[in-house]
C-alpha cells in the first residue's frame, strides 16, 4: 500500500549534487524499497538530510540495508572502488570485506536503537583497485521511521587516516630519535627547565662522567655533579634565553669519580631545544671527548717545539721548507748566513727569497722535486756561490734533501742540510788535480806502475802493466815472475834481493823481456823499483815503474838499418834528380809554348775574329739604312743576321774572358772584397734602377786575389740575379759573409787552397731559380737553363765565376728551387 508523502522525489533531492542526481536517476523500483514515490516520508527527509549534507554520511533503510551516501562522504571510496555501484545495494553485498565487524554494530543500532561511537579506528575498505587499512572517527545512529520504530543505521563518519599516519609518524621519529640517543658514540643530554633537569640521556655522556644512566635521568644535573656548574650553568641559562646556539672547542672540564677525579677536554655544542609549539623549554648538549686529540696536539706542538729548537742549535746549516711553496719555516743562523740576507727569509716562499739566477732555479726545481716524489737527494762537494762574512766566492757544501711526511703518509715538507766542505773540497780538488797531473805525466810517458808486498808477496800492477804481462792486476810474484824470459829470471830475482837488503838504498833498474800470457807476443820492458822500509829497517813494500821500450829498441835496430839504407839511396837520388831537373826544363818549354799559343788566340779573338762580324754590323746597317724599305721580306732576315753576328761578337767576348782569367791572374796583392762590389753594384747603377731592385750587403774581408777577375765575379753574380728575376716581384739581393771552419764545408766540396777555416760569402736573390738537379751543369761553358729569346747571355759567366773561385784557391757551390730564388755560396781561404 502506498503511504502519504510530504515531497515528490524531485523536490526533495533538488540540489543534492552529484549524488542527489545519481540517486534520482537510479531505478529504484528493482530494489526492496519500490519506486521513490512509494517512499516514505521519514526515509525521503533522511535521504534529503543526507544528500545537503556537507559532512560525510552514508545510510541503510530496510530490512537488506540498501546504501545511500552523499557528495561529502564520496571522495573516501577513491577510485575504481565501490562508486557508484554501492548505491541502492545491500550493505552485506557492498561490504564483505568488514562485515565481521561492522554487521554486528549494525544489528546493536537497530535492536537498542542506541547510537555507538569509534574514534581512529581501523575499518579497512576497497578503493583505488586495492584493500587498503584506513582510520575513521565515526557514530551509528539508528534511523528512525514515523511510528518511531527504527528502520535502518545513518552514519556520519570522517576519514582520520592522515592524521593517525602523522600520529605515528611522530611516534616512530620519537622511537627513533630516542634510540639514535641511545646508540649514538657522541654524549648526548637534554636539560629542561630552571633546574636543567635530565630529560634525555644517552650512555656514551654517562660513561663521560662515571655515572649510570638510571642515576641521571630525571635528575637536576648539577645536584648530580656540582662541580661542573661553572661555568656551565652560566652557558645554559644563555642559551635558553638567546635561542642561539653554542660551541666551544678543546674545553676543559672535570668531575669527581669514585674519590678520584677525572678530567680531559671537550668540544660543546649547546643548542635550543624547541618543541612543536617553537618555544624553548631546554638545552640539547653535544659532548664529544677530545682529550686524546688535545694531548696529541700539544705533544705535536711540543715536539715541534723540540725539533725547532733542534734545528736552531744544529751544528750545520739546517732550514725547513714548509707546504708546496716551500716557505722557509725554520732556518738556523748557520742557513740563514748563507742566505745572506738576514732574517727576512723566514716565512717567505723561497722563489720569493732567491733571484732567478740559473743557480737558484736549479735549486728551486730540486726542492720541488723532492717534495712532488717523496724522493730524498744527498749530494757531496756542490759549488755555490755565495757571500758569506763580506766574502764572496765558490763554497762546497754536502746537501741533503729530505722529504718529510705528516700523519696522513703526505709530504708536508722538505729539510735540507748543508755542511760546508769547501776547505775539505779544495784540498781534495788540488789532491785530485795533483793527482791527474802525475797520472797525465805517466800517461804520458806510458809508464805502468806497480806494488809488491814484501810480507805476502802479492804484486799489484796497473792496467797498464797488467796488459803488458796479459795477466790480472793482482797476482803473486811468482806468476809474474814466470812470464819473463827464462834466461834472464835468475838475475832479475838477484837483484830484488840485493834491493831488500838492510845496506841496501833499496832501488833498481832493469830491462827484460815478457812474453804476453794470452797472445805470446814478447815486449821489451824498463822497470825501476824502490823498497819501502819500517821503523826497524824491515822492509815493507816495493813501489815501482814500468816502460814498454819495445819500440824503442826496435826504431834502434831500424835507424841502424836504415842509415846503410839511406847511404845506398842518396847516390841514386842524386842520379835521379839530374835526370828529373832535364825533364822539369823540358815542361817549363812547353808550358811557356803554351801560354803564347793562349796568347796569340786571345789576340785573334780579340782581333781578327771580331773584325769579320763589325764588318757584316756595318754593312747590314748600310743596307737597312739605304735599302730597308726595298728588301720587303727580306729586311727580316738582314735583322736576324745582324742579331746572329751581335751574339757572335758577345760569345767571342766571353770566351776571350774566359782564357785570360785561365791565362792571365795576378792572385798576391790584397784586395778589398767591399770595393770590388762597390764597383760591380755602380757598373750596375742603370739595371738596378730599372728593375727597382734592393740589394743588401755585408761588411766583406780584404783577400789576396785579383782585382779585375774578383770584379767579373761579382758582377756575373749581381748581373744573373737582376737577369734571371720574377716578373710580378722586385729583385732583392743580399750578400752575406761570415767565417767558417774547414769542418763545415760539405764533403762533395774541394778547395784548390787547404787552410784551417774559410770566408763563407752568400750571395741570394729572390728571382726564378732553378732546379737543383741542374747544380753541377750551370758552372759549365756554354750551359743555359732557358731560351736565348728569354733570356740573353752565353752561357759562360757562371764558368767564368766558377774559375775565378778556384783561381783564388777557393770553391763556389750553388742552392736554389724552381720559383723560390737562388742561393751562391763562395768559400775564399782565411789566411
Amino acid at each position: 500500500m502506498k503511504t502519504n508523502t510530504t515531497a515528490t522525489p524531485l523536490v526533495f533531492l533538488a540540489d543534492g549534487g552529484e549524488m542527489g542526481e545519481l540517486t534520482r536517476q537510479y531505478n529504484w523500483a528493482h530494489t526492496s524499497l519500490g519506486p521513490m514515490d512509494e517512499w516514505p516520508a521519514s526515509l525521503q527527509i533522511t535521504v534529503r538530510n543526507l544528500l545537503h549534507s556537507a559532512f560525510p554520511m552514508f545510510l541503510w533503510w530496510g530490512p537488506q540495508l540498501i546504501c545511500f551516501y552523499n557528495d561529502a562522504y564520496r571522495p573516501s571510496l577513491g577510485n575504481n572502488g565501490k562508486h557508484p555501484h554501492m548505491l541502492g545495494k545491500p550493505a552485506k553485498a557492498v561490504w564483505p570485506e568488514i562485515w565481521d565487524f561492522i554487521g554486528p554494530l549494525i544489528e546493536q543500532v537497530m535492536t537498542t536503537a542506541q547510537s555507538v561511537w569509534y574514534e581512529n579506528q581501523v575499518v579497512p575498505i576497497y578503493r583505488n583497485g586495492r584493500l587498503e587499512e584506513v582510520y575513521w572517527t565515526f557514530s551509528y545512529s539508528p534511523a528512525f521511521d514515523q511510528t518511531g520504530q527504527v528502520q535502518g543505521v545513518l552514519v556520519t563518519c570522517f576519514e582520520t587516516t592522515p592524521q593517525v599516519d602523522l600520529v605515528h609518524q611522530l611516534q616512530w621519529s620519537e622511537q627513533r630519535f630516542q634510540t639514535l640517543v641511545r646508540q649514538a658514540s657522541i654524549a648526548i643530554i637534554v636539560l629542561t627547565g630552571e633546574e636543567m633537569r635530565v630529560t634525555i640521556v644517552n650512555q656514551a655522556y654517562a660513561r663521560l662522567i662515571d655515572r649510570p644512566v638510571e642515576a641521571l635521568q630525571g635528575q637536576c644535573l648539577f645536584d648530580i655533579i656540582p662541580e661542573a656548574e661553572e661555568p656551565f650553568r652560566t652557558i645554559l641559562k644563555e642559551v635558553r634565553q638567546t635561542g642561539e646556539p653554542v660551541f666551544l672547542y678543546d674545553q676543559p672540564y672535570w668531575v669527581h669519580v669514585d674519590g678520584g677525579k677525572k678530567e680531559g677536554f671537550l668540544n660543546l655544542v649547546y643548542q635550543p631545544f624547541t618543541e612543536l609549539d617553537g618555544s624553548i623549554t631546554g638545552v640539547m648538549v653535544l659532548c664529544q671527548d677530545v682529550t686524546q686529540q688535545v694531548l696529541n696536539r700539544r705533544a705535536v706542538v711540543e715536539s715541534e717545539l723540540r725539533f725547532r729548537t733542534l734545528i736552531e742549535q744544529a751544528p750545520v746549516a739546517t732550514c725547513l721548507f714548509v707546504g708546496r711553496n716551500l716557505v722557509i719555516e725554520i732556518a738556523n743562523e748557520a742557513m740563514i748566513t748563507f742566505f745572506g740576507q738576514g732574517r727576512s727569509i723566514l716565512n717567505q716562499p723561497i722563489r720569493d727569497v732567491l733571484i732567478n739566477t740559473d743557480a737558484d732555479v736549479a735549486a728551486i726545481s730540486l726542492l720541488d722535486r723532492v717534495f712532488a716524489t717523496a724522493e730524498a737527494y744527498v749530494a757531496t762537494g756542490v759549488p755555490a756561490s755565495l757571500t758569506i762574512n763580506g766574502t764572496p766566492g765558490t763554497y762546497y757544501f754536502d746537501l741533503s734533501l729530505k722529504p718529510l711526511r705528516n700523519a696522513a703518509g703526505e709530504v708536508y715538507a722538505v729539510l735540507e742540510t748543508a755542511v760546508d766542505v769547501t776547505q775539505q773540497e779544495v784540498a781534495r780538488r788540488a789532491l785530485k788535480e795533483s793527482e791527474s797531473r802525475l797520472q797525465s805525466i805517466i800517461d804520458l810517458a806510458e809508464l805502468g806502475s806497480y806494488r809488491i808486498d814484501v810480507a805476502t808477496q802479492r804484486i799489484t800492477k796497473s792496467p797498464r802493466v797488467a796488459e803488458l804481462y796479459g795477466l790480472p792486476e793482482l797476482t803473486d810474484v811468482a806468476t809474474s815472475m814466470n812470464a819473463i824470459q827464462e834466461s834472464e829470471r835468475k838475475w832479475i830475482s838477484q837483484v830484488l834481493n840485493d834491493a831488500l837488503k838492510p845496506d841496501s838504498n833499496g832501488f833498481y833498474q832493469v830491462e827484460y823481456t815478457v812474453t804476453h800470457a794470452t797472445t805470446g807476443r814478447q815486449r821489451i820492458l824498463r822497470t825501476n823499483g824502490q823498497v819501502k822500509w819500517d821503523a826497524f829497517k824491515q822492509p815493507v813494500r816495493i813501489d815501482g815503474t814500468v816502460l814498454d821500450i819495445t819500440a824503442q829498441r826496435e826504431l834502434q835496430q831500424e835507424l841502424e838499418r836504415q842509415v846503410q839504407q839511406r847511404t845506398d839511396e842518396l847516390w841514386a837520388s842524386q842520379q835521379a834528380t839530374e835526370r828529373a831537373n832535364q825533364g822539369l826544363a823540358e815542361a817549363n818549354r812547353d808550358l811557356t809554348r803554351s801560354n803564347e799559343n793562349l796568347q796569340q788566340f786571345a789576340f785573334i779573338a780579340s782581333h781578327d775574329l771580331q773584325e769579320p762580324l763589325r764588318k757584316i754590323q756595318q754593312f747590314g746597317d748600310l743596307l737597312s739604312t739605304q735599302y730597308g724599305g726595298q728588301l720587303g721580306e727580306g729586311a727580316d732576315h738582314l735583322h736576324r743576321m745582324q742579331l746572329a753576328a751581335s751574339r757572335m761578337s758577345i760569345l767571342i767576348r766571353d770566351l776571350l774572358a774566359y782564357s785570360r782569367i785561365s791565362t792571365q791572374q795576378d792572385t798576391t796583392l790584397p784586395v778589398s772584397l767591399t770595393r770590388v762590389v762597390q764597383t760591380a753594384v755602380a757598373d750596375l747603377d742603370l739595371l738596378i734602377e730599372e728593375t727597382g731592385a734592393t740589394l743588401q750587403i755585408d761588411a766583406l774581408p780584404t783577400i789576396i786575389g785579383d782585382a779585375s777577375q774578383l770584379g767579373q765575379l761579382f758582377q756575373n753574380l749581381l748581373s744573373n740575379a737582376l737577369k734571371f728575376r720574377q716578373a710580378n716581384r722586385a729583385p732583392h739581393v743580399q750578400i752575406r759573409c761570415q767565417v767558417v771552419p774547414a769542418s763545415s764545408l760539405p764533403t762533395l766540396l774541394q778547395p784548390t787552397r787547404q787552410t784551417p777555416a774559410y770566408y763563407l760569402i752568400e750571395v741570394a736573390d729572390n728571382g726564378i731559380g732553378f732546379d737543383e738537379k741542374y747544380t753541377q751543369r750551370i758552372f759549365q761553358v756554354f750551359q743555359r737553363l732557358h731560351g736565348k729569346h728569354k733570356f740573353a747571355g752565353t752561357g759562360i759567366g757562371l764558368a767564368i765565376c766558377e774559375k775565378v773561385v778556384a783561381n783564388h784557391g777557393g770553391v763556389i757551390w750553388a742552392q736554389s728551387q724552381l720559383g723560390q730564388g737562388a742561393t751562391f755560396r763562395i768559400y775564399f781561404p782565411n789566411q
